[in-house]
């Protein structure tokens, strides 16, 4: 099902995921989702940075040249249209709810644009987002008043993106209060040597991990991630080296156990 707005959050949601863009919950927590949707338990994603700038919007060049990484149409209202068709496909697949929030990707905020380079995308947050920033702290906190037996899922910022910064900031404040905060670890870019102890060191936060087995979603979680068409071959090259990427990964967490696939998450 898909929501319009907060308005239609509910008690009945046992888990809420809040992903920065289309693809961010499935990459870290696909596994997860399916297993509690196939038990019975609700969940929900919702994309942070959702948004369909409007059709007379100008982009700049690096939004642009972002669009043709992904295949995606020039048009910034058509590329995003794309991307939320995806999102739709993939969340389904594993049984779960999307919302989509109305706030703009990186890429298309600000005038002239706040993040023109991918080195600016992975850096620090822009001085025009701090006002973002607080309002989305106050957002996640009307999302918990609303669903307050959910657990809430955020990205750790494991990689930088400037975007996952932010959400990460907002939760992190639920986190300070003591709600039912699971951080997960942003995959693929988790996978890259020493990229979560960065992350971690740059919290400075003591941190205790929690696993998920996902052995027996797996295959649902690699045909979940295969239908954000736009974004595998960007991040992964192919469907095949995706696949590969995922396993390695999964199967990394717990070496002495051959064969068991794994999702990290972390609470302070």
């Amino acid at each position: 099902m898909r929501l319009e707005s907060l308005d239609q959050i509910s008690q009945d949601y046992r888990h809420i995921y809040l992903q920065p863009h289309f693809d961010d919950a499935a990459l870290s927590c696909g596994g997860a989702i399916r297993q509690q949707t196939a038990t019975g338990q609700r969940a929900l994603v919702i994309t942070v940075f959702g948004g369909v700038p409007s059709q007379d919007m100008g982009v700049s060049e690096f939004a642009l040249s972002t669009h043709a990484r992904m295949s995606l149409p020039a048009s910034a209202a058509s590329a995003v249209s794309v991307r939320r068709e995806e999102d739709q496909a993939a969340v389904s697949a594993l049984g779960a709810d999307t919302l989509w929030l109305d706030y703009l990707d990186a890429i298309y905020r600000g005038s002239p644009a706040f993040y023109q380079s991918d080195d600016a995308i992975f850096g620090v947050v822009a001085q025009g987002d701090t006002q973002l920033d607080e309002e989305l702290g106050a957002l996640v906190a009307n999302i918990v008043e609303r669903a307050p037996l959910a657990a809430i899922y955020a990205p750790l910022g494991v990689g930088h993106h400037v975007d996952h910064q932010l959400v990460c900031s907002a939760a992190d404040r639920l986190a300070q209060r003591k709600h039912n905060v699971k951080f997960y670890e942003d995959f693929p870019y988790v996978s890259r040597s020493g990229a979560l102890e960065e992350r971690q060191r740059e919290l400075a936060i003591p941190m205790e991990f929690e696993l998920a087995e996902i052995s027996g979603q797996i295959r649902d979680k690699e045909e979940a991630i295969a239908l954000y068409r736009s974004q595998v071959p960007l991040l992964f090259g192919s469907e095949e080296a995706m696949r590969q990427a995922l396993r390695e990964y999964s199967g990394s967490l717990r070496r002495a156990y051959p064969g068991i696939l794994i999702e990290r998450y972390w609470r302070w």
